[in-house]
């Protein structure tokens, strides 16, 4: 099959005779900071070596906020590719990974393609996000894709759809209990595991700074102070809790028109509304 790249402007395409209106490309200004291995072996993933060769289907599993999005999103800019990311949850369908058929405001059908086969169209890289929330019934639909076939077949729109050789997938898995447990069939075609942990203080401060270059030098330190003693206590709260928790803090201190006097008072409630009454334990 011979494929054309559609503009990231072109919002329509025809297939097989059936057009099909595509999706737009996620804009984020995400920055990966850190843990250079994890981004080396996603990248290393995606590579084809030979004509011959695939891409692979990396999972990215790590708890809540460890930053699996920004990483899938900062490789694929890395690549220079444009990023759909599609949210994954238990009520995903397999038409709303696929194609949907909508009704315009002419009273017809159309098709609109999921931000998953818009990537495929546009060579550009799809990111399931938490997609252990997902049935299996949706992940049947995902098998063709996965393996050496790479497409997939929308039944509502009567089509199949090969992914463009320059497509790319990513998906990213939580490591908690609220998820569902993968058919052995699509375990084995995502691959590799990437597992990501907590960032070192440093790190974590490099990400707090950079995400909040406007925060005061002393909310910095304390919020990273109180997230190491938490990881060292096996809790799991993330530098996402801490950017919240740093945010707030400030807000609250412009609200005292920067009175730093009870600064510390300020953070301790910031935790605690931000974490629940459990994380006081782990005060600074």
């Amino acid at each position: 099959m011979t494929f054309t790249l559609p503009s990231e402007h072109e919002s329509r395409i025809l297939i097989q005779g059936v057009e099909i209106a595509l999706g737009f490309p996620d804009e984020f200004n995400f920055k990966w900071i850190g843990q250079q291995d994890v981004m080396d072996q996603l990248l290393a993933s995606w590579l084809v070596i030979d004509k011959d060769d695939i891409p692979l289907n990396p999972r990215l599993i790590g708890k809540p906020g460890v930053g699996k999005t920004t990483l899938a999103y900062a490789a694929a800019k890395r690549l220079n590719k444009q990023v759909y990311i599609f949210q994954c949850t238990m009520d995903t369908r397999p038409e709303d990974l696929l194609i949907t058929p909508v009704v315009d405001t002419s009273g017809g059908i159309r098709y609109v393609a999921s931000a998953l086969v818009t990537a495929m169209i546009r060579g550009g890289v799809c990111i399931l996000d938490e997609a252990n929330r997902m049935s299996e019934k949706s992940w049947a639909s995902l098998a063709p894709l996965l393996d050496t076939r790479r497409y997939i077949e929308s039944i509502v729109a009567g089509l199949k759809v090969s992914a463009h050789p320059e497509f790319r997938i990513c998906v990213t898995m939580n490591d908690d209990s609220s998820t569902f447990e993968i058919p052995e069939y699509i375990h084995s075609r995502l691959q590799p595991q990437i597992y990501l942990d907590f960032p070192e203080a440093e790190e974590e401060k490099r990400i707090l700074r950079e995400n909040l270059p406007f925060i005061d030098q002393y909310i910095v330190d304390y919020v990273i102070t109180f997230l190491q003693k938490a990881h060292m206590n096996n809790e799991n709260y993330t530098i996402r809790d801490g950017i919240n928790i740093a945010r707030y803090a400030a807000k609250r201190l412009k609200f005292f028109n920067g009175n730093k006097t009870h600064i510390d008072s300020l953070l301790r409630q910031a935790i605690v509304m931000t974490l629940g009454e459990e994380a006081s334990s782990h005060l600074v």
